[in-house]
């Protein structure tokens, strides 16, 4: 008996890889019957995934925009919408008329003075090499050849990547077009029918397991708002601030050195790091005395960042030890490189509120049995015999 029940499992499993293996096979060979299934995910894709990022941004301001009254006066979530628009519009165009022309104009002056900001920087190398007695011994100039050989093929790729890839261009314009008209459709949908939609997600729940799971989306939609708010608050004013200090010092390629810390802020305790790097690299061309100033500007602005914005606005709400953030870091960035390190702290922190809520639903059910089994089997007083009760009544 047992080895016909061997034998029946053995010929079951060996028959459910043989269906795995030719329905791979399968499938690679009729890959294109899926190719236009994969095409429209990854044009659907996208637009969703930038929409939700917007939502979560600026879902926190509506709600805000919900609380504001004046007597009977009330703004709904559609008005509030409405605002959040108007104010993201302007910004936009703001940004686009101002911000976005001397972005372009500093990155192209950037590329076309690549080769002599090399040759400055070999210089200034040259210079420090021979003052100090420790560094004579480095044979610096074929590090600074290979260091110059590599910037000017890349600023050649870049430019002849300009000149040549037209069809490329079209069809990134195309496909940002799209994007533009798609995603603020599908945004001011999520802002405006966002309370809808755990209602409708109930409904196909279990219902004893109902509130349980609603309110564990509401916790890790409110974990992604104060994550997401948060770090695009903090990175707006590292980027505006260290942009404002390197004008006042006069940094050349100011404003897109300040861009780029913004952005780099993004990865926590590393991203000042990064963001500085290309900084450092510009004012050593220019004197040892802008590496300094430099050196200040970014001192004071990631003091301020770190002693109010990041406890105030993140830190309140991941209570994450900054030793685990640099072990995820770490780990993130050897397995998924520069988006592991962007992600790791969002995707920690929304598994760190799933266990934390499930954790406290299995404490609040054990400490229910307790309390039930305690109330079932407490025991009860004895009743009185007649005698005693007789003899209570005559005295």
């Amino acid at each position: 008996m047992f080895k016909r029940l061997k034998e029946s499992s053995l010929l079951f499993w060996s028959l459910e890889i043989l269906i795995v293996a030719s329905l791979i096979w399968v499938c690679t060979n009729i890959g294109f019957l899926f190719q236009p299934i994969g095409t429209f995910l990854n044009v659907v894709f996208m637009p969703i995934v930038i929409s939700g990022f917007l939502f979560y941004m600026l879902n926190p301001l509506v709600k805000v925009l919900m609380k504001v009254h004046y007597k009977k006066f009330r703004i709904n979530r559609t008005g509030a919408v409405a605002i959040v628009f108007v104010l993201l519009i302007g910004i936009l165009a703001w940004g686009s008329v101002s911000l976005i022309p001397r972005l372009i104009n500093q990155v192209s002056q950037l590329v076309s003075n690549l080769p002599s900001l090399a040759s400055e920087l070999q210089k200034e190398a040259t210079k420090l090499v021979s003052n100090s007695t420790v560094l004579k011994k480095v044979d610096v100039s074929t590090y600074m050849k290979q260091f110059n050989g590599e910037i000017s093929k890349y600023a050649q790729n870049f430019l002849s990547s300009l000149s040549t890839s037209i069809v490329t261009v079209i069809t990134t314009i195309t496909s940002v077009t799209i994007m533009a008209i798609t995603i603020p459709v599908i945004l001011f949908y999520m802002l405006k029918d966002s309370e809808k939609f755990i209602p409708a997600i109930s409904r196909f729940l279990p219902r004893k397991q109902r509130p349980e799971i609603v309110g564990l989306i509401q916790k890790m939609g409110d974990t992604i708002s104060s994550y997401i708010s948060g770090q695009v608050i903090e990175c707006l004013f590292v980027g505006t601030f260290t942009a404002i200090g390197y004008m006042l010092i006069s940094q050349p390629y100011g404003l897109l050195l300040g861009v780029v810390a913004g952005i780099a802020n993004i990865i926590p305790y590393l991203g000042p790091y990064i963001g500085i790097a290309p900084s450092l690299i510009v004012a050593f061309t220019q004197s040892p005395m802008q590496v300094v100033y430099v050196v200040i500007v970014v001192v004071i602005v990631q003091q301020v960042d770190g002693n109010l914005i990041y406890p105030n606005i993140i830190g309140r709400t991941l209570k994450i030890h900054p030793l685990t953030i640099i072990i995820l870091l770490l780990a993130a960035g050897n397995i998924a490189g520069l988006l592991g390190m962007v992600l790791a702290i969002p995707f920690y922190a929304v598994v760190r509120t799933v266990v934390i809520y499930l954790f406290n639903i299995v404490e609040l059910r054990n400490e229910e049995e307790l309390r039930m089994q305690t109330t079932v089997y407490q025991p009860q007083p004895a009743k009185a015999s007649k005698a005693t009760v007789k003899n209570k009544k005559k005295s």
